[in-house]
């Protein structure tokens, strides 16, 4: 298993879901909130019906972990739960999408993504 980077990918994106669920229900996070904005990442996908490279480059913006992990240690310094809070539900979507196969986007077309490229 650990030769075959397609599953520990899978594995990786399970391992992040589950501790951003940990953690949020270590830091009493409202549960009703976490399923409201859970799906806030895929409302970027509005850019394809411009066209795929806008659509795939505002996707990529908000599923690469990147962007929650920075927030999320502002947050941690500046003490804002709430911040924090997003930062975690932000991460689990990601984490998520990882786990069922969902990778970044190239600009071809939107089921060519570079989970699809790595071999199982």
């Amino acid at each position: 298993m650990l030769d075959k980077p397609g599953f520990l990918l899978h594995a990786e994106g399970f391992a992040v879901v589950t501790v951003s669920f940990a953690a949020y229900h270590q830091l009493n996070g409202s549960w009703l909130l976490f399923f409201l904005f859970f799906l806030w990442p895929d409302l970027l996908m509005v850019g394809y019906l411009a066209n795929v490279r806008l659509g795939a480059a505002l996707y990529n913006l908000v599923h690469t972990e990147v962007g929650p992990l920075l927030l999320g240690a502002v947050a941690v310094f500046e003490n804002w739960h709430n911040t924090l809070l997003f930062a975690i539900i932000w991460m689990a979507h990601i984490g998520l999408d990882r786990m069922l196969g969902y990778g970044l986007k190239y600009p071809t077309f939107f089921k060519d993504t570079h989970l699809q490229r790595v071999a199982a």
